[in-house]
């Protein structure tokens, strides 16, 4: 099958935003560059016109071109380099060697076309703000789970049940495989793309999206939360730290903590005691 490759002239700031918009008019896979965004569909679905609707808003330009037929899983395999967020947590391929010395925990993930493979800020940071957590026997829940890696750590740090939505079915389906490669028994995953109808309060939320979504969520957000509940928040830019931390304040959260790495914030909230 040939591919359409677009490679959007784009900054960081908005790469997070094109690929959630673009993979939901049928782009299968993005490779992230230092100012540009390549997206990969397959030729017979590309439609010029409705990536110009998703595009327009930004003001940025973009060129094509056709991609003859390629080992799709070859070219995964000879990108995606195993990641290591200090002697924590390893994140590889199972066509990658065991760490050696090995982290404290090691995730196994088919990448595929889901989003988070470790190697963005977004994600690293997040494992970051879960190291220094007491999982055990807590009760998580990851809003746009991605890869499943979030989840699966969670599990892996002792996590008495997880529960992961993503709006992406590719993402669901890629996260099963990932909790089945590692043998996960505690996470549940499923497609939804709003928080209204999760019933139960959780004493941990993890949310690895975009500031626009965050925003969007914070209220309910909050309502999935115990009182002594623990809220962690990346995808932000720096210049949104602001807009963030006032949302989440008239939520009746505290921030706590942040991380800031490759001009993205992660941020620890906490519910405010009356």
């Amino acid at each position: 099958m040939s591919y359409i490759a677009i490679t959007i002239q784009a900054g960081a700031e908005l790469t997070d935003l094109l690929i959630a918009q673009l993979s939901g008019v049928g782009y299968e896979g993005f490779e992230e560059q230092a100012a540009a965004l390549i997206g990969y569909i397959p030729a017979t679905d590309f439609d010029e016109a409705a990536l110009v609707e998703v595009l327009e808003a930004y003001g940025v330009t973009y060129t094509k071109e056709t991609i003859l037929p390629v080992n799709w899983n070859a070219v995964w395999e000879s990108n995606f380099q195993p990641v290591l967020v200090e002697d924590f947590c390893g994140i590889r391929a199972a066509f990658h060697p065991p760490f050696t010395p090995p982290p404290a925990y090691e995730i196994v993930i088919t990448p595929k076309m889901a989003f988070g493979t470790g190697h963005h800020a977004t994600t690293s940071s997040m494992i970051k703000l879960m190291q220094a957590l007491n999982i055990s026997g807590e009760k998580v829940f990851d809003f746009g789970t991605g890869t499943g890696i979030l989840a699966i750590l969670a599990e892996m740090m002792g996590a008495a049940e997880i529960d992961a939505i993503d709006y992406d079915e590719w993402a669901v389906n890629n996260t099963i495989e990932n909790i089945a490669a590692n043998q996960m028994q505690k996470v549940k995953v499923w497609q939804a793309d709003r928080l209204e109808k999760i019933n139960g309060k959780y004493d941990i939320l993890l949310a690895n999206i975009n500031c626009n979504i965050l925003l969007q969520f914070m209220a309910d957000m909050r309502k999935l939360l115990q009182p002594d509940g623990i809220l962690l928040l990346s995808g932000i830019l720096p210049t949104d730290e602001l807009t963030i931390t006032t949302a989440a304040t008239a939520q009746g959260f505290v921030h706590t903590k942040k991380i800031e790495k490759d001009n993205w914030l992660a941020m620890q909230f906490e519910i405010a005691i009356v």
